[in-house]
């Protein structure tokens, strides 16, 4: 007898038996995904309980997350290298632009979080004029897009005020830049801008007091692997809803404090703890990326010249929300 024979067999005897399809998951053959997350800060927690504490292998599938800068993640999934992957939507939009089937299926930072920190020398934003930003490690990514919107908001324009956009990297790549000198500011999520703010560095705009609608990252797969492989999609959506649960739950704060500071590479117990506190705060209880927060970023695109193509699509082009809301989440 086959193993697919006897696994239907197993399955079958279960429902006639009426056991609960819970129980009988052990028959199930796991599945098994590559998984890209595109940045390193307190947001990406999910997929990191979600691997250490067994709650992948809970839901029968085996999930390998590796870490690939957003815009390199976005082109590796595109080439197959990997199923699936949490960034940001401009990486999405530019896909779906470009023709591609891409599409963000779960939210997962529903907000804006990064604060644009200034290298000491810079005593007002003005002073910012003629120097250099660093950004991701391309024009393309969203800490591009979040650059541009914090320096409008001081008062400064990239093009009339002759702001140079430097590709840096992920955002430790781009502490070490900006306490070098290499760059006058960037932004950053305040878990990471903590470390140059305590040196004397100043926050000149914290973006999430801007209330602006702003979807920063979600789970993306492509709409094939959607038809092609519905179950390790689903079976990977539920174990990161309930890593979500498993980080907001007071019971864990020990274990979760302990993961942030092995992942984020956090010395000071204080300042894990302080991560801590804002992620369970900040953490979205509902699974579904935000449609005003998409339609926010397509527009900024946009109007900043990073894709004029995005003004051709809708919303529904780049966002499935069929899945998020069967599992209960609810669209905003």
């Amino acid at each position: 007898m086959s193993n697919r024979t006897r696994f239907i067999l197993t399955v079958s005897f279960c429902w006639f038996l009426g056991w609960a399809w819970t129980f009988c998951r052990a028959a199930e053959p796991p599945s098994k995904a590559l998984f890209a997350y595109g940045a390193i800060n307190a947001y990406m927690a999910p997929i990191w309980i979600a691997k250490e504490q067994g709650i992948f292998r809970k839901h029968s599938v085996e999930v390998e997350p590796v870490f690939i800068i957003s815009t390199q993640a976005a082109q590796t999934m595109l080439a197959g290298g990997v199923q699936l992957g949490l960034f940001g939507p401009t990486h999405v939009i530019n896909a779906v632009a470009a023709g591609a089937d891409m599409v963000m299926i779960m939210g997962n930072q529903n907000s804006v979080r990064y604060q644009l920190v200034a290298h000491p020398s810079i005593k007002r934003a003005e002073d910012l004029k003629g120097k250099r930003v660093g950004i991701g490690a391309s024009m393309a990514g969203l800490a591009t897009l979040a650059a541009i919107v914090a320096l409008e908001h001081v008062g400064v324009n990239v093009r009339r005020d002759n702001i140079t956009l430097l590709p840096t990297g992920p955002e430790p790549t781009r502490l070490t830049a900006l306490k070098s000198g290499t760059t006058l500011a960037t932004v950053l999520a305040p878990e990471i801008a903590k470390a140059a703010t305590s040196e004397g560095f100043p926050i000149l705009v914290d973006m999430a007091k801007l209330n602006i609608p702003f979807q920063a990252s979600g789970l993306v797969t492509m709409r094939r692997t959607l038809r092609g492989d519905a179950l390790m999609v689903e079976r990977v959506a539920r174990a990161t809803a309930d890593a979500v649960h498993f980080i907001a739950a007071p019971a864990n704060r020990s274990t979760v404090i302990q993961s942030l500071r092995k992942n984020l590479k956090l010395n000071e117990p204080e300042r894990a703890e302080a991560v801590y506190v804002e992620l369970v705060e900040e953490l979205p209880r509902s699974i579904c990326p935000t449609l005003a927060g998409v339609r926010s970023i397509m527009k900024l695109m946009v109007e900043f010249g990073i894709n004029v193509k995005a003004a051709q699509l809708k919303v529904e082009d780049v966002v499935d929300l069929t899945l998020c809301k069967r599992l209960g989440g609810d669209a905003g």
